[in-house]
Order: structure tokens, then C-alpha cells, then sequence
């Protein structure tokens, strides 16, 4: 196994499964940020200014250069965080059900070139679901710990109908701009991992 070049400041293991993918061995350290949103604050600016919070609170952990990121399904200007029971899934998933949302994920990495970062916005439409599907997926344990209340990547993957944008993004990581910051900061891609 190769030694880690990069701090991930998440414990997402999409992510961490995501830099893998592009051969970037990483090293684990989540920070604990407020991730509440400010009073008037774009979804825009609040995923970015939670990566950036997140990849240079991890900096003084490391002599690595760190990375945050962070992902919001909206609707209708809304932010969907992560649903806190059955209920609040339940609200979420009829909220995006037959209808067109976006996902925007924002990425930091902090180096030598100081903090660098992007947000990719990624159109998700998804079929209608029923009430009967809702409850199941409940059952499955997946959109417990997702923002919006649902794994593209995962069992929800039935209910995705189009995507305009990066797949990884939606994930939890845009790899092809993610890539991009990581070289501007001299961090080395297809290691092995």
C-alpha cells in the first residue's frame, strides 16, 4: 500500500472511495463544523464555505495537504440536509419525487498554493415515487446518513430518471474538478492505492 498524499477531512467513505478510483491514497481525519446555515446565505455559499472550513480545520492534523468537501440537494432554493427520521425522509423524497433538483457539491484542497476551491452544480431529475417505494427505501437504512435522503449511488439509483452534470459529484465528489485542484497543489493521482 502506498503511503497517504492527501488529508481527507471527511468521513465519508464515498469519498474516500471516490479518490481511490483516481489512485489518491488518503489519510482520514473528519472535522467537526457547525453546518448550520447562515441567516440569507445561497446554497452556493454554504457548501462552499463548509469546504473551505473543513480543509483548513484539518491542517493543523496533518503535514499533508487537506481536503473538504461538502455536498446539498436543493429545491426550490431549499437545502435538504440529511433527514433526521422516517418522517422528515419521507417529506424529502416526495418533495424531489417526478421533479428536477440540484446538487451542488463543493470541493477545497488546502497546500502549498494556499486554499483552492470549486463548486460543480449537477441537475438530478427523478421519476415519480411512490409512497409504498418511499417507506421501503426507509427500510433499507440508506438515505438515513444522505443529504436529500437519497444514494444515487445506491439503492435510490431506480428512482433517477436523468442527470445533467457530474455523477461523482452527486456522489459526494466531482472527480474531474477535484483532480484539477489536487495537481495545482502538487498532489500525485494514480498511486496505488
Amino acid at each position: 500500500m502506498t503511503a497517504p498524499v492527501l488529508c481527507l477531512a471527511s468521513a465519508s467513505p464515498r469519498r474516500r472511495a471516490l479518490l481511490a478510483t483516481i489512485g489518491v491514497p488518503v489519510t482520514v481525519h473528519p472535522c467537526n463544523i457547525d453546518e448550520t446555515p447562515l441567516v440569507g446565505e445561497t446554497a452556493q455559499a454554504y457548501v462552499q464555505r463548509l469546504a473551505v472550513a473543513k480543509a483548513e480545520a484539518a491542517v493543523p492534523l496533518t503535514n499533508l495537504p487537506t481536503l473538504g468537501s461538502d455536498t446539498a440537494v436543493v429545491v426550490d432554493g431549499r437545502i435538504l440536509g440529511k433527514p433526521v427520521d422516517f418522517d422528515a425522509a419521507a417529506e424529502m423524497l416526495r418533495l424531489l419525487s417526478g421533479r428536477c433538483h440540484e446538487v451542488l457539491t463543493a470541493v477545497a484542497v488546502s497546500g502549498p498554493e494556499g486554499v483552492l476551491s470549486c463548486c460543480v452544480a449537477t441537475q438530478v431529475t427523478m421519476r415519480e415515487i411512490s409512497a409504498d417505494e418511499i417507506a421501503a427505501y426507509w427500510r433499507t437504512g440508506e438515505p438515513a446518513d444522505k443529504a436529500g435522503g437519497y444514494a444515487i449511488q445506491g439503492l435510490a439509483a431506480i428512482f433517477v430518471k436523468q442527470i445533467q452534470g457530474s455523477h461523482s459529484a452527486v456522489v459526494g465528489l466531482p472527480l474531474f474538478e477535484t483532480t484539477h485542484l489536487l495537481r495545482r497543489q502538487g498532489v500525485p493521482i494514480w498511486q496505488r492505492v
